[in-house]
């Protein structure tokens, strides 16, 4: 064969090997999660680069003789290598933070990791013990008796016994490959299942959603329950034969990026059933159930959002538990309380309603969009979409969850409580959970001062089985008809007992700092007031039954305002956010009727002038602003530690860091904080998230805990504390020091996608659970990002989505979580929200970052974006409105608007200022998380080698070109 036959033969190979890498890897990654297309670019960059180089010597070394077409078909195929290489070599560098973190994983002790784990295994199970609420308990059904074997058998069914929600999807999702089924949790409780009611549904179930990780939309919300005649005769024979018991799991899943469908006719459902509801497949499989010969029915309900659970009065079922979504080891708990090794101790923490629909919030929640604003968006990624700008309005002000179902019944002339109506449309109020014993509770002691009411109740086990009881203290506000609006209870405190045996009391404390009693007048005053009157202060078993109560006297109104601040604020609070009113009809209890929605707020077109503001990106600078001072100090990071926030020290070290560092420390804060030189500061590593250490981009997945709902229906803080210290023991393992958690936003409605990861509808309750959570972590040196600050309560439109509220609303119910866990849980890290308060993007609304958060409660550390991919949200606007960290991998450096301006390089001396202090005050400079990037060096490296491979190939070419060039001039002079 010719020589120029196997050159032939040659490329057709490479060419088919690059062929085969380009389907291979186009494939591989469309079906990779990002980690193993990491994985798989590394690897394609390996094999590129060896291809580019064989071809590249192949050309240098070619035989002259060889045919000009096999020259062209080399220098094609070394261009294309070139090509790809080059590509890659972008993509690295463009997501180097991410390759960093995936290639530079700190080295690991598999001993302390296998430690960690089992610790937060063993606290997610603790917490589930506590979290799982007893909804019904007919003729004390539960529990079981584990002396009969009709009764220690059970059947289990419902697709979700095998398909189970473990928590949700998105960054507060976790790995659930080895985390305890509900069949293992029961067996582990001494418990036999009927394995062939458990082969028939895994025969049924279809294959689970595939995340996305760069377009999240939500959970996995397909209901697949079969039909009722996919079960043989034989089979339902079987299992009566097996047990008396029937158990029936009922799931509903949650994700990031999108709410709960109002309609489920593209889920398996139909279009006349939301997905709150049961399906009618649901249906038919209880029917059937409670049909055949089973002594007992429980129903499981696998679920963070608050279901429409009407059917669990039905006589066919005996008993229910909530189980939320139970994580690694919460099925462990789940046979355990159905066994009765575990007493039930968990309360909602949302009201549940027959009808969802009867929330105020409802006909306001969703998509809505201004008509006439449809235009061409670019993300960050460089991904075109056509968007229009959204809007939601939170006309219901503040009456969310309980704070409307406890008002709404109640004449507001005699404080009477319309209990026909209110019974008819809740079937569990917010606080409720039943116990296999029983407690009293009494007030032994009641003490006021002018700061502060302090309360004890007595608590007494009154049952014959072992148990804790929640004390829950609620206060009731004086009304006055067109005034301030007032919700009729309000919970100001509440506390768990410890394992009570019976005939055992305990004796708890609670108080309620007055200031918390005022209400915001966000229409005369600007400001909290505490109105003259009787206030109610109410020891309840719910929210809606008392046990006993007291009062509390105000003489004359106090307004904190003007020099009067509240005893817990640095500056006086008064209103900053006028321009998110919007012009709507609020929601007052003076007139039902006339103010609550009775239908969906229709789309509507924006005026010019809103459009302007929707899109206004200018940049605003205070011409008296000084230019920032360079000097050397010889100082280092770690010399900060423990120095106050307004030491003199931390001018002087922020003098040594260059305007470059600066834009670099600020615009990379993609899961890491970036190295400073001129300080010594180390990179450090962040990660998502609620529920357990979780990287979405780099594969790094740790125990994953229950969800937030499950944490919270504990109404324990301690526990709260302990998921905290085990959050941060696994993320220090992994040389991690800060953890985007815990989520607080709010309830406001059952439809959100996120409710999994956010506590509760009350606001309290979630920055109770919050400030706990996060003192654990700061306990170890970890500090918490708590998010999404603020306002983020649907996933809708979330990017960039215009919220109209009034002030009074979102400082009493969607602020307070956040002000609860600054002040009290200390909180040094904040994550912003992607969308909009009025027409301003939360992470550059500068009355929400600044004038509230910083100044208002005292708030000292650093505020990150949420992933900044989305065109609205603007570096420079951000950084000079109170925010520091850029959210990204992909770099959102200051632009010269910043680096070039007085105003602009003194807001990134203060963002860097902030997020130094953060870093410097927790255990990052101890354990230096982010080694030093080696594997740049050799990519380096290679790109060199390379390239003088293939400059010394095109030199050899033309060399030889030259050459015989000079040859035919010579033989055409010798002609």
């Amino acid at each position: 064969m010719s020589k120029s036959g196997k050159g032939k033969k040659t490329f057709t190979a490479w060419a088919a090997l690059f062929l085969a890498l380009a389907v291979g890897a186009v494939v591989t990654v469309s079906m990779a999660s990002v980690a193993k297309t990491i994985q798989i670019l590394l690897v394609a960059a390996v094999i590129v680069s060896v291809v580019v180089l064989v071809s590249g010597f192949m050309w240098a070394r070619r035989n002259p003789t060889e045919r000009k077409g096999l020259r062209r078909m080399l220098m094609a195929l070394l261009s294309l290598g070139l090509v790809i290489v080059i590509g890659l070599d972008v993509a690295v560098y463009k997501y180097q933070v991410v390759v960093n973190q995936y290639l530079t994983k700190a080295k690991i002790d598999e001993e302390a990791l296998a430690k960690a784990s089992a610790d937060s295994k063993a606290v997610t199970e603790q917490i589930e013990d506590e979290g799982i609420v007893l909804l019904e308990n007919k003729e004390h059904a539960l529990p079981l008796d584990m002396n009969n074997a009709n009764e220690k058998n059970v059947n289990i069914f419902g697709q979700a016994s095998v398909k189970m929600i473990y928590g949700g999807s998105g960054s507060g999702s976790g790995d659930e490959s080895a985390n305890v089924t509900i069949q293992q949790g029961l067996e582990k409780a001494g418990f036999k299942v009927n394995s062939e009611l458990t082969e028939f549904y895994k025969a049924h179930a279809p294959a689970k959603k595939k995340t996305d990780t760069f377009n999240l939309d939500g959970g996995d919300y397909t209901l697949s329950e079969p039909a009722t005649g996919d079960f043989s005769e034989e089979l339902l024979k079987n299992a009566e034969q097996f047990s008396d018991v029937a158990v029936i799991v009922l799931s509903r899943s949650g994700g990031e990026g999108g709410d709960l469908p109002f309609e489920t006719a593209e889920y398996g459902g139909s279009k006349d059933r939301h997905y709150l509801e049961l399906s009618e497949a649901e249906e038919k499989m209880i029917d059937m159930v409670t049909s055949r010969d089973f002594a007992k029915v429980i129903v499981v309900i696998n679920s963070s959002n608050a279901m429409e659970l009407g059917f669990l009065e039905n006589k066919g079922i005996d008993a229910a538990i909530l189980i939320g979504g139970p994580g690694s080891t919460g099925n462990n708990s789940v046979g355990s309380i159905l066994a009765g090794k575990v007493n039930p101790s968990g309360r909602l923490v949302d009201t549940y309603a027959y009808d969802v629909t009867t929330s105020p919030a409802f006909y306001n929640a969703g998509d809505f969009r201004y008509l006439n604003t449809k235009h061409k968006s670019v993300d960050k990624f460089g991904k075109e979409s056509e968007k229009y700008h959204a809007f939601v309005n939170y006309a219901e002000g503040i009456y969310v969850g309980y704070r409307y179902y406890e008002t709404r019944y109640v004449d507001n002339a005699t404080g009477q409580v319309d209990e026909a109506a209110y019974r008819k449309t809740v079937q569990y109020p917010f606080g409720y959970g039943l116990s296999y014993t029983s407690f009293t509770q009494e007030i032994t002691d009641y003490q006021t001062t002018n700061d502060k009411i302090t309360v004890e109740v007595k608590v007494t086990n009154t049952g014959d089985t072992a148990g804790k009881d929640v004390v829950q203290l609620y206060y009731t506000p004086p009304y006055y008809e067109g005034g301030i609006e007032k919700s009729h209870v309000v919970l100001g405190a509440f506390d768990k007992t410890e394992i009570l045996e019976p005939g055992a009391s305990e004796t708890v404390t609670l108080e309620i700092p007055v200031e918390d009693m005022a209400s915001y007048d966000y229409k005369n005053e600007k400001a909290y007031v505490l109105e003259a009157g009787t206030y109610g202060i109410k020891l309840m078993k719910n929210a809606h039954e008392t046990i006993d109560s007291r009062t509390y006297e105000v003489k004359d109104t106090i307004v904190y305002g003007g020099d009067n601040k509240r005893p817990s604020d640095q500056v006086t609070a008064t209103n900053v956010f006028d321009d998110a009113l919007g012009g709507l009809t609020y929601v007052s209890r003076a007139d039902w009727e006339g103010t609550l929605p009775a239908q969906r707020t229709p789309e509507k077109e924006a005026s010019q002038e809103l459009v302007q503001a929707l899109e206004n990106k200018q940049v605003t600078d205070n011409p008296d602003d000084q230019d920032i001072v360079f000097a050397k100090h010889g100082l280092e990071l770690e010399d900060m530690a423990g120095l106050d926030y307004n030491d003199p020290k931390w001018n002087e070290l922020l003098e040594q860091l260059s305007v470059e560092e600066m834009a670099q420390l600020i615009g990379f804060g993609g899961y890491a904080t970036q190295p400073v030189a001129s300080i010594n500061k180390p990179g450090t590593t962040d990660l998502d998230g609620p529920a357990g250490i979780n990287a979405l981009l780099t594969g790094i997945n740790g125990v994953q805990f229950m969800s937030e709902v499950v944490l919270a229906s504990t109404w324990n803080v301690d526990l709260a504390q302990k998921m905290g210290e085990a959050l941060a023991n696994e993320a220090l393992v992994y040389s991690v020091t800060g953890m985007y958690a815990p989520a607080m936003n709010i309830h406001r409605t059952p439809f959100s996608g996120r409710n999994f990861e956010y506590y509760s509808e009350d606001a309290f309750l979630s920055g109770k659970m919050g400030s706990y959570v996060v003192q654990g972590a700061a306990s170890k040196g970890v500090y918490a990002y708590i998010k999404h600050y603020a306002l983020n309560d649907q996933e809708t439109n979330r990017d960039g989505v215009a919220v109209w509220t009034n002030e009074q609303a979102v400082r009493e119910i969607y602020l307070k979580p956040f002000e609860i866990s600054v002040k009290q849980g200390k909180a040094t890290a904040v994550m912003s929200a992607f969308n909009r308060i009025g027409t301003t993007w939360a992470g550059e609304h500068y009355g929400l970052l600044t004038t509230v958060l910083r100044d208002e409660w005292g708030f000292r550390g650093m505020v990150i974006t949420d992933w900044d991919m989305f065109p609205h949200m603007d570096v420079d606007r951000a950084i000079r409105a109170g925010g520091d960290l850029m959210l990204t991998t992909l770099g959102d450096k200051p632009t010269k608007l910043s680096t070039d301006t007085n105003t602009g390089k003194q807001a990134m001396r203060k963002a860097s200022h902030n997020i130094l202090y953060t870093v410097a005050n927790s255990k990052a400079l101890e354990i230096n998380a982010a080694p030093y990037p080696y594997w740049l060096l050799l990519l380096g490296l290679g790109n060199i080698i390379l390239l003088a491979l293939l400059t010394l190939g095109f030199y050899k070419a033309a060399h030889r070109k030259a050459r015989k060039i000079e040859a035919v001039e010579t033989q055409n002079q010798n002609i």
